[in-house]
C-alpha cells in the first residue's frame, strides 16, 4: 500500500476536528472543559466518555479506549490507519497523493479493506442495473415506483437490482481485476458443494432477480446487502440477506443509520420501525430520523448504535397482534439500555409503510404525535386487555408487565410505573411492590446464616489469648504498634546484631522477611514519578519557564539524556529529545497518532484527567496549585520526587548489603554510603517541602 507522506499525515492530523468527527457518531454534552457522552464501544448508562477538544483526545474511563482523532476512526469503524486517514482527508477536503499500487501491493492489501471495496463495487454494479438495464428499468425500477418511492430516495439510499442471472455479478467483477475469493468472503457468491460438502469449484451469484438494499455502516460504507424477490413462488424466501461477514454483524447494524443520524441528533429522537420499505417511505415522508432492524431481532449492538445519537426512541408497530407480541421482548432491552422508549401503534393490518402511502405525510406525522404513548403503560393496557375475565392470566400478566418495569434504570420512572400498573390492573400498589421487590432481589442481599459472625472491627483472634490466663475483655485494645526503625537504626542494628541493637534502641525486633523484587513498592513508585516526568515532558514541552527556557529544556537540561528506566517510558523520551534535537517541540496531539498502539494509549493517558477542578474553588478564594500557570513548580515537584526515589532505592540496596557477612573495610565504606544517603535525601525532603510551601 502506498505511503502517506508525514507532512500531509499531520496536515490531516492538525485539520480534524475531533468533536466535530466523534460527534458524528456520538451525542456529545459539555461539562467543564471536556465533552462527555456514553462510550460508543461498550454498554453503559451513564457517560465516562470524554472528549478534550484541546489536546485533541478520547478517552473511555469505562472500558479504557483512548486515542486521538485517527485512533477513534480506527475504533468506531474497525479499520486500518491508513484507512481511517484517508477518512479523516476526505470528511476534510485533503487531497491525499498516493503511488500507483502495484499488483503485488494490491494483493497484500488489508483483507477487510478489500471486501469493502468489492461491496462498494457490487452496490455501484446494482444501482446501474437498476437504472440503466432494460429488465432493471422494467421490473426493479418498476416495483419501486409502483411502492411510492421517487428518484432521489433510490438515490439516497442507492438501491439497485439484480439480473436474474447466475453469474452477472461475478462476470463484471472478474472483468474489472476483482479477486473471487472476496466476492465469497462477502457472500456475494455462493459455493456449489456436493452431497458430502465438498466444493465442486462452481459459483453462482446469490442475489438474482432482486430489488438490492445496500446496508450502509454509519460512515456510510456497505457492509451487506438485503435483497427483495419479485417472484411469485412460495419456495423461494422474500428476502434474502448477506450473510455475516469479517465486515458485516447484523447485530451491529442498523438499516438507514447513516442517513438518519443527524437527523436523529437534531429532533432528539430515533423512530424504529422493521423493514427497509418503512424506513424509506417514511425518510421520503419527511420523517428522516427512522431506522430499521431489518426484520431481525432488536440486540444490544443496535441498541447501542440509538443511544450514541439520542436517548429517545418510538417503536413503530404494525398492526398485526402476533407481531407485537414479538417485538414487545425486544423492547424490553431497550429499556434496559436506559433508553426512553414509546410506542405507536398502527391500526391493524397496517404497516408505517403502508399506512403512510394511505394516508399521507401530514397526517402520518399527526397520528404518530398524538398516538405516542410510554412503553410500560402500552404494554400494562395491551396485557391488561388479553387477561381480562381470567385470574391466571391476569397474575401472569402482571408479572410480564413487572419484568418490563424491572429493566428500567431510573428509580423514580419505576415508581411512577409501578403506581401506573396498580391503576391499570386494580391492584393495591403496595401488592405490587412486594413482588416487584421479590422479583430484583439479588443473591447477595440474602441474610447470612445464623451463628456466622461478622468479624469485621474486631482486634486480634476476639475470643480471648490462651497464654493470659485471663477472660477476653469486653472492650478489647490493640496492642500500640512499634515504633518504625530510622535507616540508620536498621544499619545499626543489621550491623552489631538485631535483638541487642533494637533493645538498645527500645524498639520491638522482629526480623521481617524481604519482599521479593517484583512486590517491592520503590519500583512502584519509581514508575509513578517517572510517568510524572514524562508527562510533564509530552503536555507541556514547548512551555516557557524563564525566556528562553522550555519546559523539555529544563527537563532534559536536569535529568540528562537517559534518565527513565522502564522501556516505554525511556523510548517515549528519546522520541522527545529526538524531536528537540531536530528543532521542534514534542506534539502531544500528533504524537497520540502514531502508528504504535502501546504509544498512542501512553500519550491519551499521559493528556487525559477524568476529573476537573470546578470554578466555584475560585469564586471562593480556594487556591489550588494549578500546574499550567506554573511549570516549574510542577517540573521541580516531579525531579525532585524522582531523585528521591532514586536515593531512597540505593540505600535500600547499601541496607540489603548489609545483611550479608562483609570485611570491616567494606561494611564501614557502606555505612559512610548511608550517612551520605541519608544526608541527601534529608536535603532532597526538606527542598520539596519548600517547593510544596510555595505553592500553598
Amino acid at each position: 500500500m502506498a505511503r502517506i507522506p508525514k507532512e500531509l499525515v499531520d496536515h490531516i492530523i492538525q485539520t480534524a476536528d475531533i468533536v466535530e468527527v466523534v460527534g458524528d457518531f456520538v451525542q456529545l454534552k459539555r461539562k467543564g472543559q471536556n465533552l462527555w457522552a456514553p462510550c460508543p464501544f461498550h454498554n453503559e448508562k451513564s457517560p465516562s466518555f470524554s472528549v478534550n477538544p484541546a489536546k485533541s483526545l478520547y478517552k473511555c474511563f469505562g472500558c479504557g479506549k483512548a486515542g486521538g482523532v485517527v485512533q477513534f476512526v480506527m475504533d468506531v469503524e474497525g479499520t486500518s490507519y491508513v484507512e481511517a486517514l484517508k477518512y479523516l482527508a476526505k470528511k476534510y477536503a485533503i487531497e491525499i497523493q498516493e503511488e500507483e499500487k502495484t499488483p503485488q501491493q494490491q494483493l497484500e492489501q488489508n483483507e477487510r479493506d478489500s471486501q469493502f471495496i468489492v461491496s462498494d463495487f457490487a452496490k455501484n454494479h446494482y444501482h446501474r442495473l437498476l437504472l440503466n438495464s432494460e429488465e432493471g428499468m422494467s421490473i426493479g425500477y418498476g416495483y419501486l415506483k409502483e411502492r411510492g418511492l421517487n428518484l432521489s430516495t433510490i438515490q439516497t439510499f442507492e438501491l439497485g437490482y439484480s439480473l436474474d442471472s447466475w453469474d452477472d455479478l461475478m462476470k463484471a467483477a472478474e472483468t474489472a481485476g476483482f479477486d473471487k475469493k472476496y466476492l465469497e468472503k462477502t457472500g456475494l457468491t455462493v459455493i456449489r458443494t456436493d452431497d458430502q460438502g465438498k466444493d465442486t469449484g462452481r459459483r453462482y451469484d446469490r442475489f438474482r432477480g432482486r430489488v438490492m438494499f445496500p446496508i450502509h455502516n454509519i460512515s456510510g460504507r456497505v457492509v451487506g446487502f438485503g435483497a427483495r424477490t419479485l417472484k411469485r413462488d412460495d419456495k423461494m424466501a422474500k428476502y434474502l440477506n448477506s450473510p455475516e461477514s469479517e465486515i458485516y454483524h447484523k447485530s451491529d447494524v442498523l438499516y438507514g443509520l447513516f442517513q438518519a443520524r443527524q437527523a436523529i441528533r437534531t429532533q432528539e429522537v430515533c423512530y424504529l420501525v422493521e423493514g427497509y420499505l418503512d424506513v424509506l417511505s417514511l425518510y421520503q415522508g419527511g420523517i428522516k430520523n427512522v431506522v430499521a432492524s431489518s426484520g431481525t431481532s432488536l440486540t444490544e449492538g443496535q441498541i447501542r448504535l440509538i443511544k450514541r445519537y439520542s436517548d429517545n426512541v418510538t417503536v413503530l408497530y404494525d398492526g398485526d397482534a402476533a407481531g407485537i407480541k414479538a417485538s414487545l421482548r425486544g423492547t424490553d432491552l431497550l429499556l434496559e439500555g436506559g433508553l426512553n422508549v414509546r410506542v405507536v401503534l398502527f391500526p391493524d393490518g397496517d404497516d408505517p409503510d403502508s399506512y403512510i402511502r394511505k394516508v399521507g405525510d401530514q397526517r402520518f406525522t399527526e397520528y404518530i404525535e398524538t398516538k405516542s404513548q410510554d412503553f410500560i403503560s402500552f404494554k400494562t393496557t395491551l396485557v391488561a386487555r388479553e387477561a381480562s375475565g381470567d385470574p391466571v392470566k391476569k397474575a401472569e400478566a402482571i408479572r410480564d408487565v413487572l419484568h418490563s418495569i424491572a429493566k428500567v434504570p431510573d428509580a423514580i420512572k419505576r415508581q411512577v410505573f409501578l403506581q401506573q400498573t396498580s391503576a391499570t390492573f386494580g391492584i393495591d400498589e403496595q401488592v405490587l411492590i412486594t413482588e416487584y421487590n421479590k422479583l430484583v432481589k439479588s443473591p447477595s442481599q440474602q441474610t447470612k446464616p445464623s451463628g456466622q459472625a461478622d468479624n469485621r472491627g474486631n482486634y486480634g483472634n476476639g475470643a480471648g489469648s490462651a497464654n493470659t490466663g485471663y477472660p477476653p475483655s469486653a472492650n478489647p485494645r490493640p496492642a500500640p504498634a512499634p515504633r518504625p526503625m530510622t535507616d540508620e537504626e536498621e544499619a545499626e542494628m543489621l550491623v552489631y546484631g538485631g535483638a541487642e541493637a533494637a533493645e538498645s534502641l527500645g524498639t520491638p525486633f522482629t526480623a521481617a522477611p524481604k519482599k521479593a523484587a517484583e512486590e517491592e513498592d520503590i519500583p512502584d513508585m519509581l514508575q509513578v514519578c517517572e510517568r510524572e516526568v514524562l508527562r510533564l515532558l509530552v503536555l507541556y514541552a514547548g512551555r516557557e519557564i524563564e525566556p528562553e527556557i522550555s519546559v523539555a529544556g529544563y527537563l532534559m537540561g536536569q535529568l540528562g539524556e537517559y534518565p527513565l528506566q522502564k522501556p516505554l517510558y525511556a523510548e517515549m523520551w528519546e522520541i522527545c529529545r529526538q524531536e528537540l534535537l531536530a528543532g521542534r517541540f514534542p506534539d502531544a496531539r500528533l504524537l497520540a497518532q502514531n502508528e504504535r498502539e502501546d504509544i498512542r494509549q501512553l500519550i491519551t493517558d499521559l493528556a487525559t484527567e477524568r476529573y476537573e477542578i470546578s470554578p466555584n474553588w475560585r469564586t471562593k478564594e480556594i487556591y489550588v496549585f494549578n500546574e499550567v500557570d506554573l511549570p516549574q513548580l510542577a517540573c521541580d515537584n516531579a525531579v525532585l520526587r524522582l531523585n528521591k526515589v532514586h536515593v531512597q532505592r540505593e540505600l535500600d540496596q547499601c541496607l540489603e548489603r548489609l545483611r550479608h557477612p562483609l570485611e570491616d573495610a567494606e561494611m564501614f565504606e557502606i555505612l559512610g554510603d548511608i550517612k551520605r544517603l541519608k544526608e541527601l535525601d534529608n536535603e532532597l525532603a526538606a527542598l520539596l517541602g519548600t517547593v510544596v510551601a510555595r505553592g500553598s
